[in-house]
């Protein structure tokens, strides 16, 4: 079954159209990210799956649930973390957790409490006021938020900003674990394409709320990118390639296909290759396939 399913959504400000007829859809399970550049129409397709803001066009289907402001199925169904953290003001970590497991009908959660206060590092800080908390720990206790009602797909958006890596880490290794253990769907936003890359099977990359790309993360990196090689010489040598993009003292650098192997390269230099050094492959990363599609390039094989 699809986690979320966004079909033609719409939705214009004025004379900006901030979502533009995207449609998407999340499998169970799955860990899908949505990048573009400020402004692109994340937070507000993201306000539209959660009920924040009407849509003008379209529909939006979590686990088969149409989503509308009627229908609490839906919305049991999914967690949001949001990017601006909110201040509880005086309420305890512990009162914040007890009064969200309410809204969902949920009154004796205290096993469920524990599981997240414990693996996101807040079971000391439980009794602590929501404003003695550190801005990393009012990240984590949005996290918990989201998951204290056992959703089968949680919203991230923009999860990490401004927080050290310690927290990033520990966060995404508990996110995984809930991917794994509990089957949990993941929409993520991010600025931080290396947690994309590395976390996502999947990406969709929007710009000015036109989705442009849509794909297994692993193949658009192919698609989208050139290798790059760099050899490193013992003398100079007059080598001719149309591969070849720089060259500085001994050094040659060359862009291929990914497709290419480097074996095809020196057979196709046709030098002696005793007089190589070394040998330096870097692979195409999600960053660069993202800013060849923002950017209208086109690259790969």
């Amino acid at each position: 079954m699809e986690a979320l399913e966004v079909k033609n959504v719409s939705k214009t400000y004025g004379d900006n159209k901030a979502v533009d007829d995207v449609s998407f859809s999340i499998r169970e399970g799955e860990m899908f990210s949505l990048l573009g550049p400020n402004g692109s129409g994340k937070t507000t397709l993201i306000s539209m799956i959660t009920n924040l803001i009407p849509m003008d066009a379209g529909e939006i289907k979590v686990f088969g649930e149409t989503v509308d402001e009627k229908n609490l199925e839906a919305r049991r169904n999914f967690g949001l973390v949001p990017q601006e953290i909110i201040n509880h003001g005086f309420f305890t970590v512990n009162e914040i957790l007890g009064f969200v497991s309410g809204y969902y009908g949920l009154y004796d959660n205290r096993e469920r409490i524990d599981f997240l206060l414990e693996n996101l590092g807040l079971t000391e800080h439980r009794h602590k006021l929501v404003s003695q908390l550190s801005g990393g720990m009012k990240r984590r206790l949005l996290i918990a938020k989201a998951l204290v009602h056992r959703p089968k797909l949680i919203l991230l958006d923009e999860p990490t900003a401004g927080v050290d890596i310690e927290l990033r880490n520990s966060m995404w290794e508990f996110i995984r674990r809930l991917n794994k253990e509990e089957k949990l769907a993941v929409l993520l936003t991010t600025h931080y394409l290396e947690e994309a890359e590395e976390l996502c099977d999947r990406v969709a990359i929007i710009r000015k709320g036109k989705l442009l790309k849509t794909g297994a993360t692993k193949e658009l990196v192919s698609e989208l990118t050139l290798k790059q090689v760099i050899l490193k010489l013992c003398k100079e040598v007059d080598l001719k390639s149309d591969f070849l993009t720089a060259k500085k003292d001994l050094e040659y650098t060359f862009q291929l296909p990914n497709h290419m192997h480097v074996g095809e390269l020196l057979n196709s230099l046709q030098m002696d290759n005793s007089c190589i050094e070394d040998i330096i492959i870097r692979e195409g990363k999600l960053e660069d396939a993202f800013l060849n599609v923002v950017s209208g390039e086109n690259y790969g094989s």
